[in-house]
């Protein structure tokens, strides 16, 4: 057994097919189907079922191969601690951010990023937080940046930003407080995204009261909320770095919640217990200083960066 063979496993699992798997490892067809033979004869069981249909793993074989995934990727980490004990930064970084993150970060932090990392092949991907927390705990990404507060054993959070939620109002609302209290929201006029407004730990409850009143509906993006009550009044919450995207007669619909009031949602960065590269850790920290709001990033994270 060596690593080119547990590599080919994990390619026909992950293609489901012989010929793309030898073309995304770089050897013939019949190459790799000579060196998965000889493996199964070493191990004298069958990693895959095949016919002229379709390659899929035997029961023995998902197990082989969960752990030929892990195999490599502890083998991965030997250069990893090199690279990072000699100070480099490259290589392939895979990184998910949560839908409702990505458009406010994502735009800027791409071309920064390539802009001062050109050596590291970068991949971004947009996960919701319990698919990103089982993609990190099955090694198939490096990082992941979501909503604060999330669990689950084997991942490690660390506090990245605190963004504040603001009060966006139909121009037509009769309400034209400078400051919002939550006795002073409406339910029957809210309109409610669910993945981006859901606080849990705030004061404004938005989505425990989609029960009250009878004009409360979900809406897919920021934007289409915004539109809607253009369109036909009430108010949402927006986070505070969509309103770089308002026109400037929407600005003036925006109201700050009091301050005296839990109205913010925190994101972190997560990451698998016993990550390593610290120094790849800290490229993601670095360029959002690039861009970010004053005062929205982490005090320890401006100060410090990671420590690992």
């Amino acid at each position: 057994m060596n690593i080119q063979q547990l590599k080919y496993i994990v390619a026909v699992n992950r293609f489901r097919s012989f010929a793309k798997a030898a073309e995304a490892c770089n050897v013939s067809q019949p190459t790799l189907s000579a060196m998965l033979v000889k493996l199964e004869d070493e191990l004298d069981t069958r990693i895959f079922e095949r016919n002229n249909k379709s390659v899929a793993p035997t029961t023995e074989g998902e197990k082989i191969i969960r752990q030929a995934e892990l195999a490599l990727l502890e083998i991965e980490r030997i250069s990893e601690i090199v690279k990072e004990d000699k100070g480099e930064v490259g290589g392939k970084f895979v990184i998910s951010v949560g839908p409702t993150i990505a458009p406010y970060i994502l735009p800027k932090f791409i071309k920064h990023y390539r802009e001062h990392y050109p050596s590291v092949d970068l991949t971004i991907c947009e996960m919701k937080a319990d698919f990103m927390l089982e993609a990190l705990v099955r090694g198939e990404i490096d990082a992941g940046i979501a909503i604060s507060d999330n669990t689950h054993s084997g991942v490690l959070e660390i506090p990245l930003y605190t963004e504040n939620f603001y009060v966006y109002l139909a121009e037509s609302c009769w309400r034209k407080l400078p400051v919002f209290k939550p006795e002073n929201l409406e339910h029957e006029n809210m309109w409610i995204m669910k993945e981006a407004q859901c606080l849990r730990n705030s004061a404004f409850s938005f989505c425990k009261a989609r029960s009250k009143g009878n004009h409360i509906y979900e809406a897919g993006s920021i934007e289409t909320l915004i539109r809607i009550i253009d369109e036909n009044g009430g108010f949402t919450i927006i986070p505070e770095m969509h309103i770089q995207f308002l026109s400037d007669n929407q600005r003036n619909n925006v109201r700050k919640l009091d301050s005296n009031f839990l109205s913010q949602r925190k994101v972190s960065l997560y990451i698998k217990e016993g990550y390593i590269r610290e120094r790849m850790l800290n490229t993601v920290t670095n360029t959002l200083k690039t861009f970010m709001p004053q005062g929205m990033l982490g005090e320890g994270i401006m100060k410090y960066g990671i420590k690992l």
